[in-house]
């Protein structure tokens, strides 16, 4: 059998490299069309040098000649720009994987769905951005969008579309973070380096400090309302530290199903590649004999008020402002410009001040989104100012 196209946006991220990984892994099954990275141009020297793929792009166009000069003498194009990231999704392929953070990764995944072929989906914020868009443009394209986070791929595999209409409920678990067992008093004193190791999961800095304050769940509830079409009442969250739970799918004659494994996530990436079959993967293997127990708590507001001001967005059409407003403050407290307990602080605040709502074209999502981002870094700057 042929080898299946892969193209990887964000190749250097946590989910790029776990991708990579599978990849390579599987060499006799897939073959690299295109990789792409942000910053970190020497691990994507050495990724391409180890997938050989057609095109390698760095975003940050200062790092073009070292790409360049990681490469010579191999037949791998070498390209650099934001510009060139999109042009690496509209080549030819059987999968996109989409990975790259934050916003950023809005322009090069709508791409790869104009194509019409498979997107595995690792960047939640875009479909939070602009999810309305975005799906739009799935059915238009003729596209097929797979989800990568381990809860979305959860529901994935546990959600009969023949059988919609008897879904009751979709459960998303949340491990509740590294700091789940502190007093909300002791939240204040949090530094960087402790919201960035998490207990279960090997995630990047971001996703890892929004998996603290439960925004992460909050990202997820509003792109799981729109990757499978669910009204806000029907997406319940519960605190489940195990991690071995993914989510669940509740139907009307009391079933749930659920999909357990190994807190890894080349398990859903693995799942995302080989759609509709499986491949193997080196992930440790589940042992619920060995883990005895799984517990599970339901989610409090006070203590995560992250989740309700994520659900008054999607009500309200402004989830772009959620978004928009804690990478701007998580990237603050990762300077350690404010404190832990701020980040939701600031969101709830740019909730109450901003006047957008859900954006109709690709054009009022990206001013929003810069004017949203503009606004939170004023507020910011007050904030220092008294403080």
């Amino acid at each position: 059998m042929a080898r299946k196209k892969v193209t990887v946006l964000g190749a250097t991220g946590s989910i790029g490299c776990s991708t990579v990984d599978l990849l390579n892994h599987h060499s006799d099954s897939f073959q690299v069309v295109a990789l792409t990275g942000g910053s970190n141009v020497q691990d994507l020297v050495q990724k391409s040098l180890l997938l050989k793929p057609q095109l390698a792009v760095i975003k940050d166009s200062r790092l073009y000649k070292d790409l360049k000069e990681g490469l010579s003498g191999e037949n791998i194009q070498v390209a650099a720009g934001d510009a060139a990231i999109v042009e690496a999704a509209e080549m030819p392929t059987d999968t996109i994987v989409s990975s790259i953070l934050g916003t950023a990764g809005l322009l090069p995944t709508l791409a790869a769905i104009k194509q019409g072929t498979t997107v595995a989906l690792a960047n939640k914020e875009s479909l939070v951005a602009a999810g309305s868009l975005m799906t739009a443009a799935v059915k238009e394209y003729g596209a097929t969008l797979l989800p990568v986070d381990s809860e979305h791929s959860a529901i994935f595999q546990c959600f009969e579309n023949h059988n919609r209409k008897s879904v009751e409920t979709i459960i998303l678990t949340a491990s509740g973070g590294m700091f789940l067992n502190k007093q909300l008093h002791e939240l204040s004193e949090i530094t960087p380096e402790q919201a960035t190791k998490h207990p279960n999961w090997n995630m990047g800095a971001k996703i890892t400090v929004d998996s603290a304050t439960l925004v992460n769940k909050g990202l997820e509830l509003i792109e799981a309302h729109y990757l499978f079409d669910i009204p806000e009442p029907q997406i319940d969250v519960v605190i489940h530290p195990q991690s071995i739970i993914h989510s669940m799918v509740t139907y009307h004659d009391g079933s749930v199903l659920a999909q357990l494994g190994t807190p890894d996530m080349r398990t859903p990436i693995a799942y995302s590649l080989a759609w509709p079959n499986r491949i193997t993967t080196p992930v440790k293997r589940l042992s619920l004999a060995e883990i005895g127990s799984l517990t599970f708590f339901p989610v409090d507001l006070e203590r995560f008020p992250a989740l309700r001001l994520a659900r008054q967005a999607l009500l309200e059409g402004r989830e772009l402002v959620f978004n928009a407003a804690n990478e701007i403050a998580v990237e603050a407290f990762l300077k350690s410009q404010i404190t832990f307990l701020n980040i939701v602080d600031v969101i709830e605040e740019m909730l109450e001040r901003t006047q957008f709502t859900r954006p109709t074209t690709l054009e009022d999502v990206l001013e929003q989104d810069r004017l949203v981002r503009r606004e939170t870094k004023e507020c910011l700057a007050k904030r220092g100012e008294s403080s």
